[in-house]
């Protein structure tokens, strides 16, 4: 039976349910040419209501938001025909050692415990790892995918 696309504007605690509650987006930073780049994640929302990224200091996320702290995410539900939303952020990439307790936070937002944190630092210091911490500025709506409201199909 098809589907009759939906579009609904959340207040930002609604919006931090619904992203708290998904943790895949695609994010979307600038090159040099401020040609977008795109980049399949998994994230988390801290307790500050930021999405958090790990990655590597050298990935083309960090060294674009490095460059320009513009970005957008699309946050994705596990079914592909689930709702979306669009979020606008200015993002600030940080370092190790700054980053250690932050990359803590990332995890345990995604995953809960650790059953060892001491190696779960030990393993990001050995692996150079930065966070990608962005502030949300603005969003669209909640929206699924179907025909457009008063179509007929």
């Amino acid at each position: 039976m098809p589907r009759t696309a939906t579009a609904q504007t959340p207040d930002r605690d609604a919006l931090l349910e619904f992203l708290r509650a998904r943790t895949r987006c695609v994010l979307v930073t600038r090159r040099a040419s401020g040609a977008p780049q795109m980049s399949p994640v998994t994230y988390g929302v801290d307790d500050s209501g930021r999405l958090v990224i790990s990655t590597y200091p050298s990935r083309a996320k960090a060294t674009n938001l490095r460059r320009d702290p513009t970005a957008a995410v699309c946050a994705l539900s596990d079914d592909w025909n689930g709702p979306y939303v669009q979020v606008d952020a200015q993002a600030e990439v940080l370092d190790l050692p700054e980053a250690l307790d932050p990359l803590v936070d990332y995890y345990r937002s995604i995953s809960g415990e650790h059953p060892d944190w001491e190696d779960y630092r030990a393993a990001m210091v050995r692996q150079g790892k930065c966070l990608l911490r962005l502030s949300i500025t603005g969003w669209g709506p909640i929206a699924t995918g179907g025909f457009p409201p008063g179509l007929g199909h």
